[in-house]
């Protein structure tokens, strides 16, 4: 982490307005348990669970911090969670220059990507694994997502919450080797379908079996599931120093479109 940071401003093709919507979809495919709107920003909290889903964010283009800022700390104080801000190019440069200021570390610099959806196939496969998706994530799907993504024991209830909270279109998306029904479970995915789009959230691969085109087939999968639903385009964030991640998602014609970044307390664990 570090305290130096230049704000990174909306990209020239990358408007505010656009960039208010894939806040406002990504917001709504990760429910946090509480919401609470202070100013421009929305706050968020979901027993730590995530940063994401704890986290304050603002709202509209050029949002301030000033006053609000021991409101907010106060606020996350109440929840028992330090006091972490998601920076996105919505959040002014002020804002940013007065958490640093404040002692607030920069932390996880990630990238925001989308991909126009056009004639997307469906996956084949001649490496013998079969993509499902479910409507509503059962009990199984939920335990193994969680262990694939290794959710602490302490978050897990509200880790299902989360994903049982998810009000618009969602596949939940398991990725087997070795047969559609006795095979073993390698890779989950989720992905939720809003105004023309759609998001992909934690995709995970057994670290065993990476690098043989399973996570691949587990994007493309949802990519087209995506179409289906009649999303024009897709999104997904990503961290910034991922570049295996990254360089699979540019094959699939993914774009970076903005970037965000977190602002934590020094004593944040």
């Amino acid at each position: 982490m570090s305290k130096s940071f230049t704000h990174a401003c909306v990209p020239a093709h990358c408007d505010a307005g656009t960039v208010v919507g894939v806040e406002q979809r990504g917001f709504n495919a990760w429910p946090a348990q509480r919401t609470v709107l202070c100013g421009d920003w929305l706050l968020r909290a979901a027993q730590g669970h995530t940063k994401r889903a704890n986290s304050a964010n603002a709202q509209q283009p050029g949002a301030c911090l000033g006053a609000l800022l021991p409101q907010i700390e106060a606020f996350y104080e109440r929840q028992g969670l330090p006091a972490i801000f998601r920076l996105s190019p919505l959040a002014s440069p002020e804002a940013d220059a007065q958490l640093a200021q404040a002692g607030y570390l920069l932390a996880d610099p990630s990238l925001v990507m989308r991909a126009a959806l056009t004639d997307m196939a469906p996956p084949t496969s001649d490496q013998g694994w079969t993509l499902s998706i479910q409507a509503q994530p059962g009990a199984a799907w939920l335990q193994g997502f969680a262990e694939a993504g290794a959710v602490p024991q302490q978050h897990r209830q509200a880790h299902h919450h989360m994903l049982q909270s998810i009000a618009w279109p969602a596949a939940f998306a398991s990725l087997r080797v070795g047969g559609d029904v006795t095979g073993e479970v390698v890779g989950f995915g989720l992905a939720v379908v809003e105004r023309g789009c759609v998001g992909l959230y934690d995709i995970v691969i057994t670290p065993a079996l990476r690098g043989q085109g399973l996570g691949r087939a587990l994007v493309h999968g949802l990519m087209h599931w995506g179409q289906t639903q009649g999303a024009q385009w897709a999104e997904l964030q990503v961290r910034a120093p991922n570049v295996v991640a990254r360089g699979l998602y540019e094959s699939l014609g993914f774009q970076a479109l903005y970037g965000y970044h977190y602002r934590l307390p020094a004593s944040a664990p």
